[in-house]
């Protein structure tokens, strides 16, 4: 199974495909959800929180109002709760979140891999056109810390967090991908095609969640070291890591880049020549980097629904509110269509049926 990797590694892609799974099960069951809110049915389950983990902005601005008001906002306390345990695993485990978790992290590494089958030898680009674009997911990744921790005032913080635009975000999201307009799904196909032809496009250049993850990692209990004496400067190591970190000229790799894939750990022919360590002194096995990674987030997420700050609280009504007010818009100057007015005679139907029968959030 191609797929899986080699043996080494086999640990990892398991758990790359088992968050993979989590989050393909989320978005099934989140589009479930506002589907049914679009008939004008309130859902007999209860919105997935997973689905915050794709609101960073929404986290980064939670974790400021935490700071203000030393409490977990009630709109969206999972993407708080998923963006705070990603940060301490950086601590831990530098941007191991990107080679181990992160959904785009695995497309990039798949399209990596194709592109290596499809061509002889994968094509870089040159070093300072590299370098000026490295900084971009810098950049990008600093423009909101800097708005979010150090220009927004505290009241526009509660603001925010309380708007319509941000308890809603998760469906707009939504509709973002499902009604895409045909200019954004050009851009995603142009990066789509960049990532294929330059392996880890998105992830080196503009990936901010990376950018902001590997410098947080540069304060990581955990390094890839390199043993000098047992290294014998073959660099396999070099030619397959993904970040295209200069591994063999220093015995720590410090660098911001480094996912702690342990790419380089596996490729190396020398036995003990390269391996992951904390403080650059206890070294340790790979697979140990699974089980932290998988127990941090285990561990955090069983913490936030004991605690209650887990599921939202946006009630079923507002939802369905927000997805017909949409709907209502974009009908309006539609409703010469018998089919749309057919469509809004059924919604109407549904929400009188669902207000007789008692269907009201609690």
């Amino acid at each position: 199974m191609a797929i899986l990797g080699s043996k080494k590694n086999g640990y990892r892609r398991l758990v790359q495909l088992g968050f993979a799974a989590v989050t393909l099960v989320v978005g099934v069951q989140f589009y479930l959800f506002v589907a049914s809110l679009e008939n004008g049915i309130i859902p007999g389950f209860d919105r997935p929180p997973g689905v915050e983990a794709f609101l960073p902005i929404s986290a980064l601005v939670s974790v400021r109002h935490l700071f203000i008001t030393h409490t977990v906002n009630p709109i969206h306390p999972s993407g708080l709760i998923l963006f705070v345990l990603i940060c301490i695993s950086a601590l831990v485990v530098k941007k191991g979140f990107c080679a181990f978790v992160c959904p785009i992290g695995l497309i990039s590494e798949l399209l990596a891999s194709l592109n290596r089958k499809l061509f002889s030898r994968p094509w870089h680009l040159p070093r300072w056109p590299d370098l000026i674009l490295r900084s971009i997911k810098y950049l990008i990744a600093a423009f909101f810390i800097w708005n979010i921790f150090f220009q927004m005032p505290g009241p526009a913080v509660t603001g925010f967090v309380h708007s319509t635009y941000n308890k809603f975000a998760d469906v707009s999201m939504l509709f973002f991908f499902t009604q895409i307009s045909p200019r954004a799904l050009i851009i995603l196909l142009v990066l789509v095609a960049l990532t294929l032809a330059i392996p880890h496009f998105w992830c080196r250049y503009l990936c901010p969640y990376g950018a902001l993850l590997g410098a947080i990692g540069l304060f990581s209990l955990a390094r890839i070291r390199r043993d000098p004496a047992r290294c014998t400067q073959c660099r396999a190591c070099e030619r397959h890591c993904p970040s295209r970190i200069k591994i063999t000229a220093k015995p720590s790799i410090t660098s911001p880049e480094c996912s702690f894939c342990q790419t380089c750990v596996e490729t190396c022919p020398e036995k003990g020549a390269i391996t992951p360590s904390l403080s650059g002194r206890v070294r340790f096995s790979p697979w140990i980097t699974t089980v932290i990674i998988v127990g941090i987030f285990v561990l955090g997420i069983t913490g936030a629904r004991v605690t209650g700050h887990w599921q939202n609280q946006v009630s079923k009504s507002e939802y369905l509110g927000f997805v017909l007010q949409r709907q209502m818009a974009l009908m309006k100057h539609q409703m010469g269509d018998p089919e749309v007015r057919q469509r809004m005679i059924r919604i109407m139907k549904n929400i009188r049926e669902s207000q007789r029968m008692g269907d009201k959030p609690q």
